[in-house]
């Protein structure tokens, strides 16, 4: 343990471009109290640009995440080295200065087949990482993610019994943010009040914040949502681009749209 009480995590993967550096920046938001987290290659290369992508949809900081060597931490101790590849596994079988070492294995996401394989990599981290903060701790680790709104997997589902609901968090994942007037055009609806009901039931269960600019109204999902409720969100959108083809082509026609500013103001 070092002076500040926290245990030293390394996480270990051939090229420290992808699977490692999600492993980082996740373990980081999750428990970033109790735990410093590194992360490092036995041969590094450029982090992938699909692994920063796939943790911006999760809402999780990559900004500081640099590709390093194995070599940077020699002679450093640590309570946990994790490499999360065989190739990694068997190169680092014994890493000096390892209180306990693990062996997690994840296929490569650059050599899976199938939609969104940066994103699936990214959730299966995620849940091992669950495992590993339970049977550590032996309780609920004191995290940034504890600062998370806690919201029932009933209460969720129950917003997504709605086409316009459904599709709604869709095309917001997909754009960022969107006013009413732009889901009416996307959604094909006249009504106003039915597309704000609908909003309004998902502004109340805390799926979506809104923010006002000018005469307008922006909506947008939660960055404060848990990061299992933002995985069913990307996925589903990502895997299902087809059912929104449509609305995302009305949206791409329209005129007049509302002038935004960024909403991360």
């Amino acid at each position: 343990m070092t002076s500040s009480n926290k245990r030293r995590v390394l996480f270990l993967c051939t090229g420290n471009s992808a699977r490692s550096q999600m492993a980082e920046a996740l373990l980081k938001h999750r428990a970033g109290q109790d735990f410093e987290v590194f992360s490092a290659g036995t041969h590094p290369e450029e982090v992938d640009p699909q692994a920063l992508k796939a943790l911006a949809n999760f809402g999780v900081d990559s900004q500081q995440l640099v590709s390093k060597s194995i070599s940077d931490f020699a002679g450093q101790q640590f309570d946990y080295v994790i490499t999360l590849c065989d190739k990694a596994g068997q190169e680092c079988r014994s890493f000096a200065g390892a209180e306990k070492q693990m062996a997690w294995d994840f296929p490569d996401p650059k050599t899976r087949q199938g939609n969104q394989v940066f994103s699936t990599t990214l959730n299966e981290i995620n849940n091992r990482l669950s495992m590993f903060l339970l049977v550590e701790n032996k309780k609920r680790s004191s995290s940034s993610e504890d600062e998370s709104l806690s919201i029932s997997p009933v209460t969720f589902y129950k917003t997504l019994t709605d086409d316009i609901r459904l599709k709604t968090l869709m095309l917001t994942h997909y754009h960022g943010e969107l006013c009413v007037c732009e889901l009416m055009e996307a959604l094909k609806q006249e009504s106003q009040p039915k597309v704000s009901r609908n909003l309004a039931v998902l502004r109340k269960a805390q799926i979506i914040v809104d923010r006002k600019h000018g005469q307008w109204v922006f909506y947008r999902i939660n960055p404060a949502l848990p990061l299992w409720i933002k995985s069913v969100i990307a996925q589903t959108t990502e895997n299902n681009v087809e059912d929104i083809s449509e609305a995302l082509e009305r949206l791409a026609v329209m005129q007049d749209r509302p002038d935004k500013a960024a909403f991360c103001q």
